[in-house]
This record gives C-alpha cells, structure tokens and sequence, in this order.
C-alpha cells in the first residue's frame, strides 16, 4: 500500500478554508466515494496557519498515480507546499471509543464527512 501527503499553504491563496469546505461538502466527498484503489482518505486543516491538505491511502502505486477528482490544486491556484509518498509498512485499526468519528462523520458542522 501507499500513503500519499499533501499540504498548502493557503496564507498566498486565492481561497480559504471555509471555501474549501464548501468544495469538501457539496463536490469533492461525492467525488471520491468510488475511486479505484483508494482505501481512504483524510481532508486536514489548520484554520490558524492557514493550512490545508490530504492523506491518501492506496491499494499501489499503480493506483495512486492515476488521475484524482479533485479540483484543490484549481480552487487554491498552485501546486501543493508538500507532496510525498511512502510505502505502508504495516497498519492498525484500533477500537473506536466515540462511533461518531467513524466512517461518514465531519468534525465540523459546516463540514461534509470525512469519508472515502
């Protein structure tokens, strides 16, 4: 499997983070339900140092070098800060104590789930 991270900066962009959100909730979840080979991921932010990502978690390599639906690199109006890919060693998945971060579920009220 391949992890795949990416990061902007948004402080020189020409958008924020609730409109981010807003691309999150009403295009980009729906967009990603049904990608071959992606096994997750992860929308992050960090609305103090206006910072905006993603963790992607793929079935390989193949997989993760086709074309993504995503228009972050359009709406943000550069390349991402970081991007780097690692191979996975191992993974876990440990008990959920709070079902309510599971699979489906944003941490944001104005925020779409954090799935797929």
């Amino acid at each position: 499997m391949i992890l795949r991270f990416v990061l902007w900066s948004l402080a020189d962009s020409k958008t924020t983070i609730q409109e981010l959100r807003r691309y999150l909730r009403d295009e980009s979840v729906g967009a990603f339900a049904d990608v071959p080979g992606l096994r997750f991921k992860a929308w992050i932010s960090d609305e103090t140092t206006e910072r905006w990502g993603a963790v992607y978690l793929w079935e390989s390599a193949e997989a993760a070098e086709r074309e993504a639906p995503s228009r972050a690199r359009e709406l943000i109006g550069k390349d991402p800060d970081i991007g780097e890919t690692f191979d996975i060693e191992a993974t876990i998945e440990g008990r959920y104590l709070n079902t309510s971060n599971s699979r489906g579920s944003g941490s944001h009220s104005n925020e779409a789930p954090a799935s797929s």
